[in-house]
């Protein structure tokens, strides 16, 4: 157990898994201006030097929500400038979390609406149990959204069917978005944060530093201002001149498992 000085997140750590759970039960875990700042801490600072971490599960507190949205209270008076401000800060934290060097699967027991279903896809995978509904319903307050949510969409379901979505504000269930290709996996109700270890513990027998460059790479793909298969070049020379590479290919040929230290 980590000890836990956040007020609005839990954070449990258990066989290198933390286990990160946003709990404002009350308000339908709404990201509030104290969580956002909190998951900007663990996912900026104090996740990235936990020793031995295999990776991160987010959830959210309860059953009926992963996060339903944005806390609407704290924004409904700002002017343009100060929008624009606050849409960048929630963008900044989302990157944090999209380039966090671990794998970062979000458990979605519930609502993923707003800035909860950005906040799903900022994460590298997601399960969703088969009650989670997932949607952008800005528009319905004459909004559009601000941490991402316009342009993730449009990379994990294709432009046609986010488009509508963002237009007509409706949600979707969890079938129809593991159809569509925006999560990974639908398991039953309270099974999320089991799979999403599960899948952890998967990825954690693979080489860490590989997966560092996985994600880098990935996320290089939608980056405007860099050239993704440049970056795999460079990926690919850096993991070439690892411990984790010469482990790996010594276990291939000796037929055994190797036995990686992510260096």
């Amino acid at each position: 157990m980590m000890n836990n000085q956040y007020e609005n997140l839990q954070i449990e750590i258990t066989d290198g898994i933390a286990v990160v759970t946003i709990s404002r039960e009350k308000a339908l875990n709404a990201l509030n201006t104290q969580t956002m700042l909190e998951l900007g801490r663990f996912f900026g600072d104090e996740g990235r030097n936990i020793g031995g971490l295999k990776g991160v599960v987010l959830t959210g507190a309860g059953e009926k929500a992963f996060v339903a949205g944005a806390d609407i209270t704290e924004f409904s008076g700002l002017d343009a400038a100060q929008g624009a401000a606050f849409a960048q800060r929630g963008q900044d934290i989302f990157f944090l979390i999209e380039r966090f060097p671990r794998p970062v699967v979000a458990a979605v027991n519930g609502f993923a609406l707003g800035g909860g279903c950005e906040l799903a896809m900022a994460c590298h995978l997601r399960v969703a149990g088969e009650k989670a509904r997932f949607g952008q319903p800005e528009v319905n307050l004459g909004l559009i959204p601000g941490y991402g949510g316009t342009q993730r969409l449009i990379q994990y379901i294709g432009k046609t069917k986010a488009t509508e979505l963002l237009m007509t504000a409706d949600m979707i269930g969890a079938e129809e978005a593991h159809r569509l290709g925006l999560v990974n996996y639908v398991v039953p109700a309270c099974e999320e944060v089991a799979k999403a270890k599960e899948l952890v513990e998967k990825i954690a027998t693979k080489a860490p530093v590989a997966i560092s460059k996985i994600i880098e790479c990935v996320n290089a793909y939608f980056e405007p201002d860099t050239d993704g298969f440049a970056k795999e070049v460079e990926t690919f020379g850096h993991c070439c001149d690892t411990d984790d590479f010469r482990e790996g290919a010594a276990a291939f040929v000796e037929k055994r498992k190797a036995n990686f230290q992510g260096r």
